[in-house]
């Protein structure tokens, strides 16, 4: 008789599928095992040693992101030794480079308080500007990490800010390769991957070249699952916006027809990021650089927020039903004089399937002619 496909985990029987890791099946069962490194649909890498786990008859802890379930499996997730190894990996990680988070400052006898600073981002705007949206600090604050007795390194390669859309702080970088995974594995760039060895390990591209000297589209995918402050958008750093301040706003892209879903991080009424949806149809989260960066143009200064209509050559502000009627009453004009085949109408890839429909009704059914054409094919 073959073995059930059963895992038992912290006490309690699983089914498991075969194949499935013991991290697949402890999260589709609500059973929270830290990750840093791992990212749904990807390769596994196991490379932050975040979701170790012990498993009976095995003299070490295994990753739990790459260790596959087998049949009588019997697994603990938070036994003394997993969570002491757990905070050495995070020890490590905070000591690796230029994690200023207030961690650091962490007094053993005063938990308390230092959980209650945390959340006060006013104390601390000169630190990360990953400061309250870091997955390192938040297990850091979730295993009460005191990294004062592990001497930092010194940041090896210097800041790289020569790109408009993304700043790369490699003092921040905690070679997790989500990064690297999801430029080759879903984006499929294939720009970026990891370079020389040992202590001087680094996310390079081809040649170690700048961003903006590689075959990077500026897609943005890397910003996006970066769990530290390594990568950020270059509009962060200026504005240096707390994530808590402010509020997400989910809606549709507009550059184009295929409808990516996106959230708007808004503060004051002005946008000041866009992150894509994940998990949700048909971008699944990515987005392209026009997207994810191009929004400046929402609250620019010479933006046009009125109709105008031109007067003795000039142009004056009026309401919107003056420019609609105007404009409906010259193309009444147009027909009335030369024809509905007079008129012709050029619709965009940037609104959506639904108005270009509407688009090509009004022009058949209300102007009378065919004359309609789409800017895609030019």
């Amino acid at each position: 008789m073959e073995p059930q496909n059963i895992i038992n985990i912290n006490g309690i029987d699983y089914s498991f599928t075969p194949g499935e890791t013991i991290l697949e099946v402890a999260t589709r069962n609500d059973i929270y095992i830290p990750t840093l490194c791992y990212l749904k649909g990807m390769s596994p890498t196991g490379v932050c040693r975040i979701c170790l786990v012990e498993v009976e008859g095995v003299k070490t802890l295994l990753a739990s992101c790459s260790t596959q379930a087998t049949p009588g499996m019997v697994v603990k997730t938070d036994t003394p030794a997993v969570i002491n190894a757990r905070r050495m990996n995070i020890e490590l990680l905070l000591a690796s480079g230029d994690h200023n988070c207030l961690a650091r400052s962490l007094d053993a006898g005063l938990w308390t308080d230092f959980q209650l600073d945390a959340l006060d981002i006013e104390e601390h705007r000169d630190l990360c500007p990953a400061y309250g949206d870091c997955r390192l600090q938040d297990l850091a604050i979730l295993y009460r990490v005191k990294p004062d007795h592990v001497v930092p390194v010194n940041p090896k390669y210097d800041v790289e800010d020569v790109n408009p859309f993304i700043v790369r702080d490699f003092s921040r970088c905690i070679l997790c390769g989500r990064c690297v995974q999801v430029c080759n594995e879903i984006q499929v760039n294939k720009v970026i991957s990891f370079g020389y060895r040992g202590a001087t390990s680094k996310i390079i591209t081809r040649g170690d070249r700048a961003l903006k000297d590689s075959d990077c589209v500026f897609c943005g995918e890397c910003l996006q699952v970066c769990p530290v402050g390594a990568l950020m958008p270059k509009q962060d750093m200026a504005l240096r916006t707390p994530v808590n301040e402010m509020k997400k706003v989910r809606t549709t892209c507009s550059y184009c027809g295929v409808g990516c879903q996106i959230y708007l991080h808004v503060k004051d009424n002005r946008i000041e990021r866009v992150t894509g949806v994940e998990g949700t149809s048909p971008n699944l989260g990515s987005l392209c650089v026009k997207g994810r960066f191009g929004y400046d143009f929402v609250a620019h200064p010479e933006r046009l927020t009125t109709p105008l209509i031109k007067k003795d050559g000039e142009f004056h502000e009026a309401t919107w039903d003056e420019a609609l009627d105007l404009v409906a009453k010259r193309m009444n004009d147009i027909k009335r004089d030369f024809g509905p085949d007079s008129i012709g109408l050029f619709t965009s890839a940037r609104i959506t399937n639904e108005e270009n429909y509407l688009a090509q009704k009004f022009i058949r059914a209300v102007i009378g002619t065919n004359n309609i054409d789409h800017c895609a094919r030019l």
